[in-house]
């Protein structure tokens, strides 16, 4: 006896119903013959052309901390979080990419596209770039000192540089190489914190490459690396971000003394007496209009359109007191990620993003 074979008539008769099946089943395209992880990719992970979606997006996070937004060349938006790696949006669709879909870490804290349309993620174990179907990871293997990433930009010459806990690290398109940066004291009250912490690495448009640090902000250019600290009249030394407005001048978010800019010569600190509350600021960002926006902790997120100052703080509306990023997507609309919230803001509009589970 032959198993699985039917040598009668009505045998041969099935067998033509499901040879006629199986040809209309692949010519309407139900099926392919791609092994089915390749599938996947191919619907879910591979990027389309499109134009931005009309009217604001539609979709619920649940329980999620997000550390960055970020909107690509394609318009997907992305969203890096504290402990669920990294969400994509993508034709009213989010795709969660984790450390099981080949993603470093689980917690992604800079988002970056270099000029081959590549994703580069700095996250909590180690370094990722993303070509639109798989992840390449960098780690201690590849020349980083700590995998603990917490920043990462792209220079106008399209260097990698990443800031870790263990210093600052620049890419060579094979391995990371440590650029090492004077030690200072730790700071406990950051929570996750070392001697070599580079929180912020930033370029200017005179192409002066700036490190925040425990230590101050550290500039390297054609005269070297100096350093600005407290005693050159910089409002903290814990510095969390470093941003370069449209008149040149630079700014600085510190964890203990709120923000302040330089014109090159002097500082100005802006404090109380210029309607801001709060001193811990963790982060800096521009809009296209040229306004300068920075959250504060407890005490929403400011605006400065360079004259005055405009807060947005609603304990309704807005009722997280940890924004921690801040990002403008094409369409105008500003995005605010922190402690279990997203919030989107259109005008005077505001939408959230993020649910938290209750008890």
């Amino acid at each position: 006896m032959t198993h699985g074979v039917d040598n009668s008539s009505e045998g041969s008769f099935k067998r033509s119903l499901w040879l006629v099946f199986l040809a209309n089943f692949f010519a309407a395209g139900c099926f392919s013959a791609v092994p089915p992880q390749q599938r996947v990719q191919a619907l879910s992970v591979v990027p389309q052309e499109r134009e931005p979606l009309p009217g604001p997006p539609s979709f619920q996070l649940r329980d999620t901390v997000v550390r960055r937004v970020f909107e690509d060349s394609r318009g997907d938006l992305w969203f890096g979080t504290n402990a669920k790696g990294v969400i994509r949006y993508h034709n009213q669709t989010l795709t969660y990419y984790g450390f099981e879909h080949g993603l470093g870490g689980h917690a992604v804290r800079g988002i970056v596209e270099d000029d081959s349309g590549h994703l580069w993620f700095a996250t909590s174990g180690g370094v990722s770039r993303f070509d639109g179907r798989t992840f390449t990871n960098f780690s201690e293997f590849d020349g980083l000192h700590d995998s603990d990433t917490w920043s990462i930009t792209i220079t106008h010459d399209g260097t990698i540089w990443v800031g870790t806990l263990a210093g600052a690290h620049h890419f060579d398109g094979h391995r990371f190489h440590h650029f090492a940066l004077p030690k200072a004291e730790e700071d406990p009250s950051r929570g996750v914190t070392s001697a070599e912490f580079v929180h912020h690495i930033m370029e200017d448009t005179a192409g002066r490459l700036w490190f925040a640090t425990n230590g101050g902000a550290y500039v390297l250019s054609d005269n070297g690396l100096s350093n600005i600290n407290t005693a050159h009249g910089l409002c903290g030394d814990v510095v969390n971000s470093i941003l370069e407005d449209v008149h040149g001048r630079m700014w600085f978010a510190t964890h203990h003394n709120g923000v302040c800019q330089w014109d090159g010569e002097t500082f100005t600190h802006y404090g109380e007496r210029d309607g801001i509350t709060g001193h811990e600021v963790w982060s800096l960002y521009l809009d296209a209009a040229g306004d300068v926006w920075f959250p504060v902790e407890n005490a929403g997120v400011y605006r400065f359109n360079g004259v005055t100052f405009t807060n947005y703080h609603d304990p309704e509306r807005m009722p997280c007191p940890a924004i921690q990023t801040i990002y403008e997507d094409r369409s105008g609309a500003v995005w605010m990620g922190g402690w279990m919230t997203l919030y989107r803001r259109d005008g005077t509009q505001v939408r959230r993003y993020v649910e938290e589970t209750p008890g």
